[in-house]
């Protein structure tokens, strides 16, 4: 278990070193014979609402990630279980667990959508 969360950080810790980069790289410039001027380090996003959005609709895409290496680690459990009914019964858990997990995640992406879209954020 130690070993799933380390991995989930270090996603997070990845993810945090490459989105953030570009997403600061976006920010427009100043325009021509502006002698001050401050960028908006978010880009494009203007109002409390459209941060959430983008934080939520990141967030669930690294939940969604970590779903699919839920995936990948049932199956390998299953798969290297030798015959071992204990391993196959975790490995199909792990599995059952991880669809369940996905159902979940769609829906709440669903929601947040249709949320976000009622509001005109995006």
């Amino acid at each position: 278990m130690k070993k799933i969360i380390l991995s989930a950080w270090f996603l997070l810790l990845i993810t945090g070193v490459v989105i953030v980069p570009q997403v600061l790289a976006q920010t427009a410039g100043c325009p021509a014979g502006s002698t001050n001027c401050l960028s908006n380090p978010l880009g494009n996003i203007n109002s409390p609402q459209a941060l959430m959005g983008k934080i939520i609709n990141s967030v669930l895409g690294i939940v969604g990630s970590l779903a699919l290496l839920f995936f990948v680690y049932g199956g390998l459990i299953w798969m290297t279980s030798s015959g071992s009914p204990e391993k196959v019964k975790q490995g199909r858990d792990t599995l059952v667990w991880a669809t369940i997990g996905l159902v979940v995640i769609f829906a709440a992406y669903a929601l947040t959508r249709f949320v976000l879209s009622a509001v005109a954020i995006e």
